[in-house]
């Protein structure tokens, strides 16, 4: 396989294997928003892609798809455990969420973390061209930058985050908290979500590190006698690619299910949905409570207002995961046995994932979307559904605490800690009049069109080749 001028390292592949009814095996492009938006650059500057696949003890050759060279990296079972797991799911990304659930620290998962980043590291620089560029994603490889410059000193390399990064206090908790900077450090770009992350990065390196820090810039060092080099850390808001959502909103059959969705939950005059992974981060707990209290207040009635929950499963074997499925579930339960009647339930909870078609019809019959994330890096199911709604109808109810709480402005803004001040913000949702709905929702979807994924893979590129050109 010839070297590539771009590379990107993921943790997954851009693909997922699909085993036909004979048993034969084919690869479907994953439908994931980071993977719509580099596609078609890939096809036109030949990228590549390294990337697991997705399933442990399975060593794969490199092979194209779409017009994209992929580059698997082989994962073991144990290696699953402690680097994706182990440390990645129940190290970082609690640390980095505020610690809503407790941090795990385990030496082992850390040497498992070291040595898998090292393999993803060694696949890219193997991959990528002379002078070539590496893009990184995500909290799983957060050592890949400083081990590809390492090995290949030529490329330019840019890092992603896409969860939040946290502030100094939490961050430094981590006992391995200076290695994983000087492991981010390795790219010339860092991008965050939102502004708030990349000045806490900034902070964690200023006061960890002791390097010049000025405005979004890192003195870093270079190495014996070489001087500095300079890092640039700051915000790129990701967002969707909104062509999709627009295409199945105008639909003419995805808009009869949105009301045959409608029908199936008896007509109720206000249709609330949340849309989730089923993780402790999202606020799915605290929206339900809110919810059952406004139910038993009589502030709201079963007949006139269900609420929809969908909870994608996630990371199933992690006790967090495991224990909060069957708080969330117990809850829904007993709301639902206190107040439904013969004709309407209070809450339709649905376990598992669903097609972009089914998604589109729900966003299209829900009068009000609830995104109460405790903490998020950024959260596109608020903007996949403000881009669905073309009738300019519908009211978005966001914790200030998401990534995209900075760009939507015009959302029903709440703190989703205060059940309180959640309870009146639905029912200024339920109840807010459609020309008040029309007038936040247009400047909503002005902002989520101007800005999809394009735009930001874009942006992140262009720092790049400033960079590049210095």
């Amino acid at each position: 396989m010839a070297a590539a001028d771009f590379v990107v390292v993921a943790n997954r592949l851009p693909v997922d294997r699909v085993v036909g009814p004979e048993g034969e095996e084919t690869w479907r492009t994953s439908p994931g928003g980071l993977v719509a938006a580099l596609e078609p650059m890939m096809r036109n500057v030949h990228g590549a892609w390294v990337g697991w696949a997705g399933q442990a003890d399975v060593e794969l050759e490199p092979f194209e798809a779409d017009g994209i060279d992929l580059i698997p990296v082989a994962l073991s079972a144990q290696e699953v455990a402690e680097y994706y797991e182990g440390f990645a799911n129940d190290t970082i990304w609690p640390l980095y969420h505020d610690v809503i659930a407790p941090p795990q620290y385990h030496r082992e998962w850390w040497d498992a973390y070291v040595t898998v980043n090292r393999r993803f590291a060694e696949a890219a620089a193997a991959a990528v061209a002379p002078e070539g560029t590496v893009w990184v994603h995500d909290y799983q490889l957060q050592l890949v930058p400083q081990m590809v410059r390492e090995l290949r000193p030529d490329v330019t390399i840019g890092y992603f985050h896409h969860i939040p990064f946290p502030a100094h206090g939490l961050y430094a908790q981590l006992p391995w908290r200076d290695q994983v900077l000087r492991g981010l450090l390795g790219a010339d770009v860092i991008g965050f979500q939102r502004a708030q992350d990349a000045t806490y990065f900034l902070t964690a390196v200023r006061r960890r590190l002791r390097y010049e820090v000025k405005g979004p810039n890192v003195a870093v060092p270079a190495g014996e006698g070489e001087g500095t080099r300079t890092a640039l850390a700051r915000a790129f808001p990701i967002s969707i690619d909104t062509a999709p959502y627009l295409e199945l909103a105008a639909r003419e059959d995805v808009r009869a299910r949105a009301a045959e969705i409608r029908e199936s939950l008896g007509n109720p005059k206000r249709i609330l949905l949340g849309v989730d992974r089923l993780d402790y981060t999202k606020g799915i707990r605290h929206r339900i409570k809110a919810y059952g209290e406004l139910l038993a207040e009589g502030r709201l009635k079963v007949e006139d207002v269900t609420l929809v929950q969908v909870a994608s499963p996630s990371r199933e074997r992690v006790d967090a995961y495991v224990h909060l499925r069957d708080e969330i579930e117990l809850a829904v339960s007993r709301i639902n046995g206190d107040t439904d009647t013969m004709g309407h339930s209070a809450i339709r909870y649905l376990h598992q994932g669903y097609p972009r078609e089914e998604m589109v019809a729900l966003y299209l019959a829900a009068d009000v979307m609830l995104v109460t994330a405790l903490r998020d890096g950024m959260n596109l199911v608020a903007k996949e559904y403000v881009a669905t709604r073309v009738d300019d109808r519908g009211v978005l109810v966001l914790s200030e605490f998401t990534g995209a709480a900075d760009e939507l402005r015009q959302a029903v803004r709440v703190n989703p800690h205060d059940i309180e001040g959640l309870k009146d913000a639905i029912m200024t949702a339920v109840e807010m009049p459609p020309v008040e709905q029309g007038r936040r929702m247009r400047s909503l979807r002005r902002r989520v069109l101007d800005n999809d994924v394009n735009a930001w893979s874009s942006s992140f590129l262009a720092a790049l080749s400033e960079v590049r050109g210095r």
